[in-house]
């Protein structure tokens, strides 16, 4: 989908009303690996602190936590085969009304994702994102959750782990095509409420793109990074995706050093080193990194 496609909502009595935050949203509930090697990507996952605490009722899905970070990685194969390396299949937003939510975005002009719900299954509403990815709808996210149904806790796994060194969702990192950050821009502003920094706001060690700013309360704000290819390179449609992670604390040394207690490697290059600002991970697998960001909030 692209903000092209984009058309005005419908007016009825249960529409959303607009504004700052028309959706209501609340930061992320989760992120979705899908993967052919679920063990290798689990032991990534768990040197960056992350617990496997529950697994799915009827599918090869596992759910890591720590602090409020969900993780899910998605080993069950839906037709085509699974890549062994792992790719941000989904990412889940937290919203006040999940199926007005849903109407809202359909109205706008997203594309719904035909859901197929087993027996106990929660049916969750979905549209399609970048690439291959989904943006799913969750407003169980309080006294009950959605793993409350779908998932069954591990036996003898502490079901909220705490999170190393404060880590918290700051956001992720999105790579678009060529001259496409005006219609990414525009799809996240219609549909969520998001809104564009100053080109002179930066986060991090890896200040390239654009960045924008969800509608959430400060508590659970988040942002999404979009980078086009460097000047030169030819693009390639396909590439189009959610890249990595950034993951904000209070004290960037201080989780770094936690963390490569833990076995965790950081890029150290003439373009990139570790400061109080940020740091990003090697990358394991071929394709999975996180960006460790200073966040105030913490």
């Amino acid at each position: 989908m692209t903000a092209t496609h984009l058309t005005p909502p419908r007016t009825d009595r249960e529409a959303i009303v607009e504004g700052a935050n028309p959706l209501g949203l609340e930061g992320i509930e989760f992120i979705e690996y899908a993967t052919a090697k679920p063990q290798a990507l689990g032991q990534v996952l768990e040197a960056m602190g992350f617990k496997p605490v529950a697994r799915h009722r009827s599918r090869e899905v596992l759910l890591y936590r720590q602090g409020g970070l969900n993780i899910i990685v998605n080993a069950h194969a839906k037709g085509a085969p699974l890549s062994d390396q792992p790719c941000i299949a989904a990412m889940a937003v937290r919203v006040r009304d999940a199926a007005s939510a849903y109407r809202r975005a359909l109205d706008l002009g997203a594309w719904g994702v035909p859901t197929q719900v087993e027996v106990m299954e929660l049916n969750i509403p979905a549209i399609h994102g970048v690439g291959t990815s989904r943006i799913y709808f969750v407003d169980r996210h309080k006294q009950f959750s959605i793993y409350d149904v779908d998932f069954t806790p591990i036996p003898g796994v502490d079901q909220h782990p705490p999170a190393t060194a404060g880590l918290h969702f700051f956001g992720v990192v999105q790579y678009i095509g060529n001259e496409r950050t005006e219609d990414w821009t525009e799809f996240y502003r219609e549909l969520f409420g998001f809104v564009e920094l100053p080109a002179e706001q930066r986060f991090g060690i890896l200040p390239k793109g654009r960045i924008l700013r969800s509608p959430c309360p400060p508590e659970s704000r988040f942002y999404i990074q979009l980078i086009e290819p460097e000047a030169g390179v030819l693009d390639v449609e396909d590439d189009e995706g959610l890249h990595r992670i950034g993951l904000g604390c209070a004290d960037v040394l201080a989780s770094v050093a936690q963390l490569s207690q833990q076995g965790v490697e950081f890029v150290a290059s003439q373009g990139v080193q570790t400061s109080e600002r940020g740091a990003l991970s090697k990358t394991w697998l071929g394709s999975v990194s996180f960006e460790i960001v200073h966040d105030q909030r913490a």
